[in-house]
């Protein structure tokens, strides 16, 4: 019996068409102007963190591919309950990352190198485990590309040190995710 679904290519051609627009006009469309203004940042730390433009913009745009196919999926509820159980076990572990990178802020001398970044791989492991049998091993080299970038823990480093020069970034970010966490959307 041939297993044709029109619904299931229809999803598959949204996802495929979203991963290809994944510029900045388009994640407007996509990601609200918080988040959008907390990515920008997130660029800014990584390009002037690795001094390369390229690399920076390329884990900027795997994150947003990934971000907008989750969304995509979770839209046409493809995820099995066991599945958003997962989902929100990784928008739990989210927010308290999200809650401890604030707190490591706005408490100088309080942060502990090795906090972000196992916080960090335990999102990835959870995100992996959501998007197992709905993305592809290409996707998933995305979401390991992002997380094991972010989680550097030189590069978080530099950006606790209270007088180092990628300071003001986090200082917009944390003001980021303090107005995602207060509208409820982390």
């Amino acid at each position: 019996m041939e297993t044709f679904s029109s619904k299931d290519l229809a999803l598959q051609a949204q996802k495929k068409i979203l991963s290809r627009m994944a510029s900045k006009s388009m994640v407007n469309m996509f990601i609200d102007e918080t988040s959008s203004e907390i990515l920008d940042e997130l660029y800014r730390v990584s390009k002037e963190y690795t001094k390369n433009k390229t690399e920076s913009q390329k884990v900027i745009k795997n994150l947003i591919k990934i971000a907008v196919k989750i969304g995509v999926l979770f839209r046409h509820n493809r995820f099995s309950p066991e599945e958003l159980v997962l989902a929100e076990d990784f928008k739990n572990k989210l927010h308290n990352g999200a809650m401890t990178a604030i707190s490591f802020y706005e408490v100088e001398f309080t942060f502990e190198k090795d906090v972000l970044p196992d916080i960090l791989m335990e999102c990835k492991k959870l995100l992996l485990r959501l998007v197992e049998k709905h993305l592809t091993p290409k996707s998933h080299g995305r979401i390991q590309h992002v997380f094991n970038h972010f989680a550097d823990s030189e590069m978080l480093n530099q950006l606790y040190d209270p007088k180092g020069s990628l300071r003001p970034h986090l200082q917009k970010m944390c003001h980021g995710l303090n107005k995602l966490i207060d509208e409820g959307k982390l």
